[in-house]
């Protein structure tokens, strides 16, 4: 189970995510409950237990109705992560009809699709937190289309672009997991339900039929073959969370830099009384940012073990489906407080486009030199012109004279072009490529994948089970319940 307490000193800043919570006892107890209960209604359909015991299986798998105390005293003396809960159960829904709860099931059954229903609804919440953070970047992308500023590539100036365009980056990273995120839930939204190795052989002749019954109870779909050793579905979510993580906390680097007094040109909001540090006054520190870029390498960590869950060996291995467990409760909850600082972050990111400009100008000319040396080589050739622009800008670089002076002196350049021509083949405002109709076109489509996921998330509703009206007919029960590990 997750451990609840482990939050974070910036978490009043965020809203909740509202996936912690999903990973509860009491949640996660509930949805093994549902499966039961499922599976008891399936059961009672295709005649291997007796539809009263089916309705009243149903009818009290309610976790509000269980000793919880009762429940963890068991699992403590037992070691078992199931029979306890089943005891509890069985002896809730009564001696008549207790005894054919989780009627040949193993455990791995109950708690792995017990899981992929909290997953469920973590997914949906967290294609929700995509949405609002694709609104928030289609807003910033619009606004700063045409605000020049200089683009880095190893830390280094490179060519101009717009900030607009540094954000077309980050949208299009996050509409392709969103797809990812999509495209995985036919492999990950599946009942497990074929009994000890994934045979049926508890279930008979009837077993394909319980799993389909189960799975429309609960509005799954059915896997080809059931093996507790194949989890592949619930660790491709683990590494498409992992790659959201990576762009979270490439995002977070970003503004973490950009927020330093020496950049000075974009800001995470910092509301008022928010304290950077117990004896720096003055600090405004990227909390959030900084926020981003330690969760984001948490989870990424977390795709080594997600990986590492597939050995099982031969037909199931407990320690391997534990591992996922627990790994995917931690990457999804990471994932959801990743996404809502980066939701506070970009709505409300501040900056500042004159120090943009300033930045722009600080190598006085030498960040348009690939400007001037493609205009130069379309005259003298590329690679001469190459050679030239590179001899006059390491000049410039390493000394005090400044670029365009350099270039207007060079009896090559100055054969093709005057001074003012010179000027303008190097301003960085004139050679922003596509940046601004890019950040237009990302901008449009980061609010139409937000559409349809917001779409997507009013069309899917839980579908409850359908518990019918209990049977008159008394059937005596079993003398014991079947649990297998």
């Amino acid at each position: 189970m997750i451990n609840e307490s482990i939050r974070h000193y910036t978490d009043g800043r965020v809203p909740d995510a509202g996936i912690a919570c999903l990973f509860s006892v009491e949640n996660r107890f509930q949805a093994r409950l549902d499966v039961e209960a499922a599976l008891a209604l399936a059961e009672a359909e295709v005649g291997l237990i007796p539809e009263p015991a089916g309705d009243a299986i149903a009818r009290h798998a309610q976790v509000e109705k269980l000793d919880l105390a009762r429940v963890a005293a068991g699992t403590a003396s037992a070691s078992h992560p199931l029979m306890p809960l089943i005891e509890e159960f069985a002896r809730v829904v009564g001696s008549e009809h207790g005894g054919w709860v989780h009627w040949g099931a193993t455990t791995q059954n109950i708690t792995q699709t017990a899981d992929v229903l909290v997953l469920r609804d973590a997914h949906r919440a967290l294609k929700d937190l995509i949405a609002r953070v694709l609104r928030g970047m289609s807003k910033q992308a619009e606004a700063s289309a045409a605000v020049p500023m200089a683009g880095r590539t190893h830390s280094q100036h490179a060519v101009p672009v717009t900030f607009g365009f540094k954000v077309a980056v980050w949208i299009d990273e996050l509409t392709a997991h969103t797809d990812r995120l999509e495209r995985l839930e036919d492999r990950l939204f599946r009942v497990l339900m074929g009994g000890a190795v994934g045979t049926f052989a508890s279930f008979g002749p009837a077993g394909r039929e319980v799993e389909r019954r189960v799975a429309n109870h609960l509005d799954l779909g059915t896997m080809p073959v059931p093996s507790r050793a194949i989890n592949d579905g619930i660790v491709e979510l683990v590494l498409t969370l992992a790659q959201i993580a990576g762009t979270a906390g490439k995002i977070g680097k970003d503004i973490y830099s950009m927020m330093q007094p020496e950049f000075g040109e974009a800001f995470e909001p910092i509301p008022e009384g928010t304290v950077g540090s117990s004896t720096m006054p003055h600090k405004r520190n990227p909390q959030l940012a900084l926020d981003l870029l330690s969760m984001s390498a948490q989870l990424r960590a977390l795709a080594a073990p997600a990986l590492e869950s597939m050995q099982h060996d031969h037909e199931a291995n407990g320690g391997m489906t534990d591992l996922l467990e627990e790994t995917v409760a931690r990457a999804t909850v990471l994932a959801g407080d990743i996404l809502t600082r980066l939701d506070v972050i970009v709505d409300g990111l501040e900056l500042d486009e004159q120090r943009m400009r300033a930045n722009l100008a600080l190598s006085e000319g030498l960040i348009g030199s690939e400007s001037l040396m493609m205009e130069l080589g379309e005259r003298i050739g590329r690679q001469q012109a190459h050679e030239v622009v590179y001899e006059v800008a390491q000049e410039s670089a390493v000394g005090d004279t400044p670029f365009l002076d350099l270039l207007v002196r060079n009896a090559t350049v100055s054969a093709y072009f005057d001074r003012d021509e010179i000027r303008r083949l190097i301003d960085p405002r004139a050679y922003l490529g596509e940046s601004i109709t890019i950040a237009h076109e990302m901008a449009q489509h980061a609010r139409a994948v937000a559409d349809r996921l917001e779409f997507s998330a009013r069309v899917a509703k839980p579908v409850p089970l359908s518990v019918r009206e209990p049977s008159p007919e008394p059937v005596a029960a079993p003398d014991r319940v079947l649990v297998g590990l």
